[in-house]
């Protein structure tokens, strides 16, 4: 199904409808309710308003689309988001999610740990789980539908969509009691022709940084963008981000020695000697040490395919980029901050009918505890389940089964 359709008032329309934004405006702030017509009798949905009037997903509702809608979302069981639902993700309405992180918005400069005998806590409280900021970035990244993929897609996922929809899936996220959207950086595509009026956008951006918190506080942001390089300089290094080749951010060099040896594997993967490049993407927690100049608190960095959906490995690339090259539909499901003995499917296929199909990729390089995670993940898929042993040729996909949405 390539084009979603909605039952509003007794009235069938299409996603590109004209009639469709009045039919929208008409239902805002009533109680009436479009409903996607992907299934037989329809799902729920409700209307936002992001200078145009938006057809959203009801909470909790992702899986009772059909696979081939573009509103269909995996049961929250099928990727790491499950286990952060209700606890570290709260939605307290359609348009606002409460995230609950591990980090934090504000810096204490030379905050050091009060020394002495220890006390006994006056309470003991249950473990509360708390995002990391990976967690984030997939978070972000599912929000904006990079996760994926229909050949529509195909030579459209540019700088300025990514731009684009990252921040638009940051506005309905509040973060310590702020608008994820008014902390988060994303570079617009760069131009030499209209360098200036980039370099004051992201300046007005990021002047929040210049404001601090108090006296002793300062406010940090996220930026969020493709790793280019970094440099040695006096203090430390230069790391420089795509689209952005006017505004290094700085870090000190035992800093930057620890986030190269924890994501070391990731920065060999972009050298790999493969046929498709990932990228690699940097989230950055920065802070101005001077004015205009961004400081790197915390970092987490992941890998993507070169279309943007985040993967775990070069394991994943293989079956990911032969789904695209066959125009096949899929969703990747991300891990968040789900342990090494959790397995997920490497990708869902969305059309082979009524459910989705998994697919799972077994690598000789897996750790002892991925692997075996692995094997149980497949034996509970039973019987027939599609799997590629990378020693191996990959196996054929399940067939396509294109499905026609009922007709009310």
């Amino acid at each position: 199904m390539d084009e979603q359709h909605f039952f509003i008032k007794g009235v069938s329309y299409s996603a590109d409808d004209d009639r469709l934004q009045d039919a929208l405006g008409r239902i805002y702030a009533t109680l009436e309710r479009p409903r996607c017509m992907c299934i037989r009798g329809g799902v729920e949905m409700y209307v936002a308003k992001h200078r145009r009037y938006v057809v959203k997903r009801m909470p909790g509702t992702g899986d009772t689309h059909h696979p081939s809608c573009v509103s269909y979302e995996p049961a929250v069981g099928q990727s790491g988001l499950g286990e952060l639902i209700g606890d570290a993700v709260i939605e307290r309405s359609p348009e606002l999610i409460e995230l609950r992180v591990d980090f934090p918005l504000a810096r204490i400069p030379g905050k050091t740990v009060a020394r002495g005998e220890p006390v006994p806590p006056a309470e003991i409280r249950a473990v509360r789980r708390r995002m990391s900021l990976r967690a984030v970035m997939h978070y972000l990244f599912e929000r904006a539908g990079f996760n994926r993929w229909t050949p529509a897609m195909e030579g459209k996922r540019t700088q300025g969509v990514i731009h684009k929809y990252l921040l638009e899936a940051a506005a309905d996220i509040e973060m310590k009691g702020v608008r994820l959207s008014d902390r988060l950086y994303v570079p617009e595509p760069f131009s030499e022709e209209r360098k200036a009026a980039i370099a004051e956008r992201r300046r007005n951006k990021l002047a929040i940084l210049l404001v601090p918190e108090d006296a002793t506080q300062f406010k940090m942001a996220l930026v969020f963008g493709e790793f280019k390089g970094a440099e040695s300089v006096a203090s430390g290094r230069k790391v420089w981000i795509k689209h952005m080749p006017d505004a290094p951010l700085f870090i000190d060099h035992k800093a930057w020695e620890r986030i190269v040896r924890v994501y070391g594997h990731l920065f060999e993967a972009v050298d790999a000697d493969i046929q498709t490049r990932p990228r690699l993407v940097l989230c950055a927690l920065v802070y101005a040490k001077r004015e205009h100049t961004y400081q790197i608190d915390t970092a987490s960095v992941i890998l993507t395919t070169e279309n943007w959906i985040p993967i775990d490995g070069l394991h994943e690339l293989g079956v990911l980029q032969a789904l695209i090259d066959q125009k096949r539909r899929f969703v990747k499901p991300l891990r968040y901050d789900a342990p090494p003995t959790v397995a997920f499917a490497n990708a869902l296929l969305l059309d082979t009918g009524a459910t989705s199909t998994p697919l799972h990729v077994h690598s000789p390089f897996l750790c002892p505890k991925e692997r075996a995670a692995k094997e149980r993940a497949i034996i509970e898929c039973g019987a027939g389940t599609w799997v590629w042993n990378t020693e191996f040729p990959m196996p054929a996909f399940p067939p396509q089964n294109m499905y026609q949405p009922p007709i009310r």
